[in-house]
């Protein structure tokens, strides 16, 4: 039942950042690759088996690859969907920053990972897109926690870092839709590659693409 309604979800959403599909698909992701010497390809095996789970889990119609964007291309607004991730620093220019608030604001939607070390140089960035708006934590009941697979304690803690919490914030837009999610303390990206790699234990491994998931799923009926 949970795998038919979310194939009637998908064959309702139409995205409302307009491009061309990739052939064969309904729609693909991509990596931002940005400025600063912070390692936006880190976890390069992540997303791929991301993309893999969804598309046995959830029948989203989604290429099994993503491509690498920057916020300076053409082809920006061929993606509804950005995913960011790193340790260390990010820098966007002012063209950059006006391009991904229109961006956003025309309807797509950035998932950032927090890899360990990204915190600080992400906010100063962000503040950069988004002057007037804050990140806010997200509340365990919100549906990003719920689409697919139930998380009610919020995000899963996949690597421990320094012990910290991990946490779900949001950046929202003028009419309440979620816009950015930032995945803090949780490094969902750890757990999204091969075993052999992290080594994580099977069913945490399997909690970090199910919240994968659910980000997505989230991403393009919303």
């Amino acid at each position: 039942m949970k795998k038919l309604l979310l194939f009637i979800l998908m064959l309702s959403w139409c995205a409302p950042v307009k491009g061309q599909a990739p052939e064969g698909h309904a729609f693909t992701i991509a990596r931002v690759k940005y400025d600063g010497g912070g390692d936006w390809y880190g976890d390069p095996e992540s997303l791929p088996e991301l993309l893999s789970f969804v598309r046995r889990e959830t029948l989203l119609d989604i290429a099994p690859k993503e491509e690498v964007v920057e916020l300076s291309s053409d082809n920006l607004y061929s993606f509804p969907y950005l995913y960011m991730t790193g340790h260390g620093n990010v820098r966007f220019s002012d063209r950059e920053a006006e391009r991904l608030r229109h961006y956003l604001e025309s309807g797509g939607f950035l998932h950032v990972d927090d890899n360990y070390g990204l915190d600080a140089y992400l906010r100063r960035e962000m503040k950069k897109v988004f002057p007037e708006s804050e990140f806010v934590e997200l509340p365990f009941d919100h549906p990003i926690f719920h689409t697919a697979f139930d998380f009610p304690g919020g995000l899963p803690k996949v690597h421990e870092h320094d012990g910290k919490p991990a946490q779900g914030f949001g950046i929202f837009g003028e009419d309440g839709r979620l816009m950015v999610f930032y995945t803090y303390e949780s490094d969902l990206g750890d757990g999204w590659e091969p075993m052999s790699v992290h080594e994580k234990p099977a069913a945490l491994r399997e909690a970090a693409l199910q919240m994968g998931a659910n980000i997505l799923i989230y991403a393009m009926t919303n």
